[in-house]
């Protein structure tokens, strides 16, 4: 089953997505994969992720690093050349945390382009991913709801989330709205 979760930041998101994979991962007895996608640019950035890291200590997750080109992980040539590890199961249940940084890596490039096609292109990517899977939580953040008109470049990356949320809320089984510690669902197998 895929499942879409959203919401604001600093809602709880991320460990409501690391329980459900975990029971996903339990009632599959499959293995636990954890797509880390943020790119750290500043201390703030280090201290989430050391936060996240420390929040699924003992939680059996295996962290794959994969801050673009998602379906990479998934290639077994691909990891198989990266210091030595074995390539992920397909088969098992992935936590993909998050879906706006794997935005903004591949949409703001570290050599200072901006890739415009990088929604639609990311969008289709996770498609194919939740397909290929099967079993994958999704989270982002919803950031595109506010009335508030920003610049032209933070509108095309709003924009951008938005379509890739709304492909994954699509084909995914179950939509979660986790909003002030509040769980929504919209959408339930």
């Amino acid at each position: 089953m895929n499942v879409f979760i959203s919401g604001g930041c600093k809602n709880g998101k991320s460990m409501y997505a690391q329980t459900i994979a975990r029971d996903m991962s339990c009632e599959k007895n499959t293995e636990l994969y954890y797509l880390a996608t943020m790119r750290p640019v500043d201390e703030e950035d280090l201290a989430r992720i050391k936060r996240h890291v420390q929040e699924r200590e003992g939680w059996g997750f295996i962290t794959v690093e994969q801050s673009e080109n998602i379906c990479q992980c998934l290639d077994v040539n691909v990891l198989l050349g990266k210091k030595g590890e074995a390539a992920v199961n397909p088969q098992g249940v992935f936590l993909l945390d998050s879906v706006t940084a794997l935005l903004s890596n591949e949409m703001f490039r570290t050599d200072g382009r901006v890739d415009y096609d990088a929604p639609k292109r990311i969008a289709e990517e996770l498609k194919n991913f939740a397909e290929q899977t099967g079993n994958t939580v999704f989270v982002s953040d919803y950031i595109y709801g506010e009335a508030a008109e920003y610049e032209a470049l933070t509108e095309s990356y709003r924009w951008g989330l938005a379509l890739i949320d709304r492909t994954l809320a699509a084909i995914c089984e179950r939509v979660i709205e986790v909003s002030f510690g509040n769980i929504i669902e919209y959408k339930e197998f």
